[in-house]
């Protein structure tokens, strides 16, 4: 196991762990303002809460929450779990139901924006045990048939996904990971490093097969048909916040999405790639900003 870098340990200290069924889960949060709506942060795969810590200082007023999913981060990574969005959103249900019934801002990216369509589902079905306000989602393989996934990516999802698993190496993950950011703002060494440190913490990259099950839910019915569906029908403030250069979720995701929901406002993000608030914290921190303003 990997030695937490400074910063991340640094961020490690910042937060807590809570109790959520039988897993500890590593939360970040910050009070604010009772007169403005708390904001639900979300993150993708393969990393975890550390991809909003800009929020902390970037964003006015709100209200903060954010945390590791089970297997990411710094949470805990049991061995014996089917990763299922399923199980990720009940997390996200029962840490926001501290917010005792005020209207939640959700923002999500990646995995995290397939988790909140989960949760987008169970406030149509009236089961949401929270007040969902609004959702801002970033890039997100929201219609999988349409993404460009990595060779990599491929591999984890086939049969050869253990070996696959068992040979990822930090070098293997810096290629790879690097590959999806834009060349204007490439991966750092100390982002990197801050990464990988997350990633290998309790030997989370001794799983990745297993966290990337979800995408065989997001292509197989009843679950691919249900999360389309709250796309298409949820009711609420839904906009997305789209980086321009990400070799996964590309410009033919995004449509398929606006098929879905036409007339979804969308704020384009020129130049980016699949980190968007990595690459780029001020501009996806006033979308952000505006987006929790207007709803």
């Amino acid at each position: 196991m990997a030695d937490l870098t400074p910063r991340v340990a640094a961020w490690q200290r910042s937060g807590t762990f809570e109790q959520v069924g039988r897993h500890r889960i590593f939360v970040r949060e910050r009070e604010g303002s009772p007169d403005l709506p708390p904001l639900l942060l979300l993150h993708g795969y393969p990393s975890s809460s550390y991809d909003w810590r800009d929020a902390f200082h970037s964003i006015d007023g709100h209200r903060l929450l954010t945390f590791d999913f089970l297997g990411f981060g710094l949470s805990d990574k049991p061995r014996d779990v089917q990763y299922s969005l399923r199980i990720q959103a009940d997390i996200a249900e029962e840490l926001a139901q501290r917010y005792a019934g005020e209207p939640v801002v959700m923002v999500s990216h990646d995995m995290g924006s397939s988790v909140a369509t989960e949760l987008l589902a169970r406030d149509i079905d009236g089961t949401l045990s929270f007040t969902l306000k609004s959702a801002l989602l970033f890039n997100a393989s929201l219609v999988r048939e349409q993404a460009s996934l990595l060779l990599g990516q491929k591999l984890l999802l086939s049969r050869l996904g253990p070996l696959v698993t068992r040979a990822t190496s930090e070098f293997y993950f810096r290629r790879s990971f690097g590959s999806i950011f834009s060349a204007a703002h490439p991966l750092t060494a100390e982002e990197e490093a801050d990464q990988w440190s997350l990633l290998s913490h309790n030997d989370g990259h001794r799983m990745l097969d297993k966290l990337i099950y979800y995408n065989h839910e997001r292509v197989t019915p009843p679950t691919s048909t249900r999360w389309h569906k709250a796309i298409r029908t949820w009711t609420g403030a839904l906009e997305l916040g789209w980086a321009g250069l990400d070799p996964i979720c590309t410009e033919a995701v995004l449509q398929a999405v606006l098929n879905l929901r036409p007339n979804t406002p969308v704020t384009r993000l020129p130049g980016l790639g699949h980190y968007p608030q990595i690459e780029d914290p001020e501009s996806v921190y006033e979308l952000i900003q505006r987006h929790a303003s207007q709803s």
